[in-house]
């Protein structure tokens, strides 16, 4: 069902604005989430220019909120930003990639009402052009309106043969259906390219869309670029009446950016009930998705902290700790997935992720990962061994004495008889070894803020840096040069420490995961706490 019309007839903010429309049915690739439902807009051909008229949106009814802009300024992009949805409709670094109204909704997660319902438009191409037509085919005594009204009977607003019929040249009908749109709309965001200079063809653009006469917000995007030339379209904006504008970084994305664009809109509005619940909604699941990413990696440090193996005191090792290795490589594997899923991103050609980034490929057993992030091993472990592969001092006063026959694949293992009759009968018990959990929490806190700061546009890795992302040898250090890890390496937290002696919590020990997963909950949802306190530090 079209939500513009009811029974036939077009509905919103001066709903009687709105003329004629092509036939025309739009296609989105995505499928409807919990908290957003996109489909595409069915462009009628009987919007009748006398609805039901109304002077503003109604009190508890869901605002229609047309995106509009020139070609190329990232309309799709900020959709896909606000909808969390990394497959709505079509983004490409060329001009005209939309080419018909396309619609989404941002529903309450909880009550599953609609609480706004935005418009993807095709980008405005040739407003200059539209502008000469209307100066001089329009009278200037005539209201916005009605010279818009005009322009949309007009054959060059239909395109195709009605042009070819009237024997004229001048195409127009991408601007006739942004027009359509943004007249059976209570409101648009005008999505502005930061990057570039204010021109002439801006201008007129703005000119155009006020005639609507329904209020307009401007909206930067690609704000974090050094190009940026907000100061000069904020001057130009402000001499056109325009005095709220916003920034929204469909690529380097804040939090706050978002909130900031829904209450700016909600000030410029009689009824703002719909975009209060939206924010108040949106700030409690922004929450709720930080708590599970937390609950994510503490669960799978737990996993991993618990993995044990047992090995004869005659043992060769090496094939042992190679295992375990590649088991903790999956494991990890396995939980940037899930953050990634549970913020709506996805390992695929659609949108890039932060996986792609060379910090999160390399192997956590590098040597060289250690180092860059400036962790160092405990120094019983470090005693004759690589990056922690030896018994504990301690307990036998002595290590495995491997030394470089172990190779690269031997660091991030500890082996520890932790008690005498392990050393009586002869028993070595391989875990992972501090610096190495050390490094798999930084690394995971690192995705998660990046996850955080992630916009869904992001079509190549050229874009994955969000504004101050580091490298990963930088972030490990803080302005004073100082190693930034969740915990000194030598100073577990305690439900790690337990988690030692409990083999039967690692998924990884027993190949029982879901019972593991169990048995380690309540250790999780103590650790994700600490893992947020100290991100927050």
């Amino acid at each position: 069902m079209d939500n513009n019309k009811t029974n036939g007839q077009p509905v919103g903010l001066f709903a009687d604005k709105a003329l004629k429309d092509e036939p025309h049915v739009g296609y989105v690739k995505a499928a409807p989430t919990e908290s957003t439902q996109t489909h595409a807009t069915e462009e009628s051909n009987d919007l009748t220019a006398h609805a039901g008229k109304k002077t503003t949106i109604a009190s508890g009814e869901a605002l229609k909120l047309a995106v509009v802009g020139h070609t190329n300024t990232g309309k799709t992009s900020i959709l896909r930003t606000l909808l969390r949805d990394v497959y709505f409709g079509e983004v490409k670094n060329e001009a005209a990639t939309t080419r018909h109204v396309e619609q989404a909704k941002l529903t309450d997660s909880q009550t599953g009402e609609d609480l706004v319902i935005l418009y993807d438009t095709p980008g405005l191409e040739d407003a200059s052009g539209l502008m000469d037509w209307l100066e001089d085919n329009t009278a200037s005594r005539r209201d916005g309106i009605e010279r818009l009204q005009q322009f949309l009977a007009a054959d060059i607003a239909q395109g195709g043969d009605a042009l070819t019929s009237s024997g004229g040249n001048d195409d127009y009908s991408q601007e006739a259906k942004v027009i359509r749109q943004l007249l059976a709309s209570d409101m648009a965001i005008y999505v502005v390219d930061a990057r570039e200079p204010v021109l002439g063809k801006y201008k007129d653009e703005l000119a155009i869309l006020s005639w609507a006469a329904i209020p307009v917000m401007p909206v930067f995007n690609f704000t974090d670029s050094q190009d940026a030339n907000i100061d000069e379209w904020q001057t130009m904006l402000a001499r056109r009446n325009l005095h709220i504008s916003t920034r929204f970084d469909s690529v380097a994305f804040e939090f706050e950016d978002e909130m900031r664009l829904w209450q700016n809109l909600a000030t410029m509005l009689t009824h703002s009930e719909m975009l209060e619940q939206l924010m108040t909604r949106r700030t409690e699941n922004w929450a709720q998705l930080y708590d599970e990413a937390n609950i994510i990696i503490a669960d799978f440090l737990l996993n991993v902290a618990a993995f044990v193996y047992e090995i004869n005191e005659d043992d060769d090792p090496m094939p042992i700790l190679a295992q375990m290795q590649e088991a903790v490589r999956q494991s990890e594997r396995a939980m940037q997935h899930n953050l990634l899923n549970l913020y709506k991103f996805y390992d695929n050609a659609v949108a890039a992720t932060p996986l792609e980034l060379q910090a999160y490929q390399q192997d956590p057993f590098d040597p060289e990962l250690l180092k860059s992030y400036g962790i160092r091993t405990t120094s019983g472990a470090a005693a004759g061994a690589l990056l922690g592969l030896g018994i504990d001092a301690a307990a036998l006063g002595t290590t495995l004495g491997l030394g470089a026959a172990i190779g690269g694949i031997a660091g991030g293992l500890l082996s520890n008889t932790s008690s005498i009759a392990d050393k009586i009968t002869g028993v070595k018990r391989l875990y992972i070894d501090p610096a190495t959990l050390t490094l798999l929490a930084t690394r995971a806190i690192d995705l998660l803020t990046a996850l955080r700061h992630r916009g869904h546009a992001a079509t190549d890795a050229t874009q994955l840096l969000y504004k101050g992302e580091k490298t990963n040898i930088e972030q490990a250090l803080d302005d004073d040069g100082h190693t930034v890890t969740p915990w000194p390496t030598h100073k577990l937290p305690s439900e790690l420490k337990k988690a030692r002696g409990k083999p039967q919590w690692s998924s990884l020990s027993s190949g029982k995961s879901e019972q593991a997963q169990l048995l380690r909950s309540d250790m999780a949802w103590s650790l994700a706490s600490k893992l947020q306190s100290r991100e927050s530090e």
